[in-house]
């Protein structure tokens, strides 16, 4: 065979383009992949993790032995996804609402704050963005525990149930230790991720391969790490708010000071970390997964610019 065969255009393999984030692209756009990127990491992480919740929840309602024989024996593994897609139906808008919260908040804070205190960006988009979150999230935390307690079987008749024998604000039940839980929780878990990042990016730089992005595998671990801490630390607040957002129209506790109190009197302090094994492993995987189909999805829709033809 010639050279000149060897050279013809049907020989040589066309590269493809490569392309880089767009940093210039207009505000609303870069906005708009956060929000989508939200929605995606949200959707992911309930669908993986959604067994080990039911798991845990039924554990930290069960005022006596017996929550996961219960759980069984009422529907098998069945049962471990119960109320799933009601529960997706409200995960994704308030995943998509965090993100779409929490990237402005952090960048502008950054931008005000000097370098050894980077930190209060991640602290305060954190807490504005479970804030405004909240709206969507406690009415899906509140429905889908209820169907993984087996008290209704659907997510539109326990909106019917609910508001029927409490009124809508039953949907925002537990409100108040739901806050008290969950800004503390999404501040320290995505503070505790970003400084982890940013260190091990430091260390990447320090070494000789070269890079300064981490790899999905090393964003998992990374994200593990940050949701095991936070889950642990997070917990004793996470059983009072399931134990308000359960109790129906009973009305065991009068808030979370006296849930707490009776908690403490009636069952032992060691009720507070009733579920803690579970729901440890569950926030580390979900940190793992979290986070690293935030980061992949966050490459996906960020908006981007060609930097060389094929």
């Amino acid at each position: 065979m010639s050279d000149s065969a060897l050279a013809t255009p049907s020989n040589i393999k066309a590269s493809k383009p490569t392309y880089r984030v767009n940093t210039d692209a207009p505000a609303w756009r870069i906005v708009a992949g956060n929000i989508a990127a939200g929605a995606t990491a949200g959707a992911v992480v309930e669908a993986a993790l959604y067994p080990l919740d039911t798991i845990k929840t039924r554990l930290q309602t069960a005022t006596s032995g017996g929550g996961l024989r219960a759980l069984w024996q009422s529907g098998g593994g069945k049962a471990l996804y119960s109320g799933i897609l009601g529960n997706l139906a409200g995960v994704v808008p308030a995943s998509a609402i965090f993100m779409g919260v929490y990237e402005p908040v952090k960048t502008a804070v950054e931008h005000r704050v000097p370098e050894d205190r980077q930190f209060l960006g991640s602290l305060c988009g954190g807490v504005a963005a479970g804030l405004a979150a909240s709206f969507v999230r406690v009415p899906t935390e509140v429905i889908k525990q209820r169907m993984q307690t087996g008290e209704f079987t659907g997510a539109i008749r326990a909106v019917q149930g609910i508001v029927r024998r409490e009124g809508a604000r039953g949907l925002f039940a537990g409100y108040g230790s739901f806050l008290l839980r969950d800004l503390p929780f999404d501040a320290i878990e995505f503070m505790a991720y970003e400084q982890l990042k940013k260190a091990y990016k430091a260390s990447l730089k320090r070494g000789t391969t070269g890079r300064t992005e981490l790899s999905a595998a090393e964003t998992s671990v990374v994200g593990a790490l940050a949701g095991a801490v936070t889950g642990l630390v997070t917990t004793p607040l996470d059983v009072i708010k399931t134990r308000l957002m359960t109790q129906g129209v009973s009305r065991k506790y009068d808030g979370i000071f006296d849930c707490a109190r009776k908690i403490a009197k009636q069952e032992g302090a060691a009720t507070f970390f009733k579920g803690w094994e579970p729901r440890v492993l569950w926030i580390s995987i979900g940190g793992c997964v979290f986070f690293t189909a935030l980061e992949e999805a966050k490459k996906l829709y960020a908006p981007k610019v060609q930097t060389s033809s094929a």
